[in-house]
């Protein structure tokens, strides 16, 4: 794969895409990109909280969704995380991250340089609070999306510790808006099973439903592996049912969002 040097003419600058966390589970994202591709709808922006963070970020860079599939479908954790012995705040050791993106894109961009508008969520220990990462090396803010604590180390940044923003802020709507999304494409994942209560997040989905800017996805993940990689093709294929659903439901094609954009004043994008 290459990196995409320029954003598409065609992607829309004020739409925004938000991909939640949730391990394996985010293999159903890529699902969700190839309905998107399909039906000619090209989000200029995309952020992310842990295994969201790393799919919106190859949507970003540019890779095409069957691109990203093919990576998905390949996906080792060792690509991301490798055992450690020495002593640090977790088990894992994820410069494997620093690695893998120079295979695939030959060097660690800048967020800022990336085609498409990019920030990835995490969470500001020292402040307790979500912090969205849209600026520095890729590297370091899919490091600190990704800390799980106790399992994979914080990152330390700017003075500060970060680790994964699925603590906080596991569906990132806010983080959209403040790279200046106007509409947002909201990819949830969740299972039936899931107590709501293990995980903070501050946006709750009863407030999505009604946010009228707002089309809300929810794959079903239940009886899905969410710690292997074997039910990846289902997830995928569970991702891209479930994107054809609401965006039905929404009405949502190319054609209806070309006719509903507003002006994208004040969009910062990286030419």
């Amino acid at each position: 794969m290459q990196i995409q040097r320029a954003a598409d003419s065609n992607d829309d600058r004020t739409l925004g895409l938000s991909l939640s966390g949730g391990a394996a589970f985010g293999a159903a994202h890529v699902g969700v990109l190839l309905e998107l591709e399909a039906r000619g709808i090209r989000p200029g922006l995309a952020v992310g909280t842990s295994s969201g963070a790393i799919v919106a970020a190859a949507h970003a860079a540019g890779f095409d969704a069957e691109q990203i599939e093919r990576a998905v479908l390949a996906f080792r954790w060792s690509d991301i995380a490798r055992w450690s012995f020495a002593p640090r705040l977790g088990l894992l050791d994820t410069r494997a991250i620093g690695d893998a993106i120079h295979r695939v894109i030959g060097f660690d961009p800048l967020i800022e340089e990336l085609p498409r508008g990019f920030g990835a969520v995490a969470t500001d220990l020292r402040r307790r609070r979500a912090v969205t990462i849209d600026r520095g090396p890729l590297s370091i803010a899919l490091r600190s999306t990704i800390a799980v604590p106790g399992i994979l180390p914080p990152v330390r940044r700017e003075g500060s510790w970060f680790a994964d923003g699925g603590m906080i802020d596991n569906v990132p709507v806010a983080a959209a808006r403040e790279l200046g999304a106007t509409r947002v494409i909201v990819v949830r994942l969740h299972a039936k099973f899931e107590n709501v209560r293990m995980m903070r997040t501050v946006n709750r989905t009863a407030d999505l439903v009604d946010d009228p800017s707002v089309v809300l996805i929810q794959p079903e993940m239940e009886r899905m592996a969410q710690w292997s990689m074997v039910d990846a093709p289902r997830l995928i294929a569970e991702g891209r049912r479930a994107a054809a659903v609401a965006l039905d439901a929404a009405a949502l094609d190319a054609a209806a969002l070309k006719q509903a954009a507003p002006e994208p004043a004040g969009f910062a994008a990286a030419d």
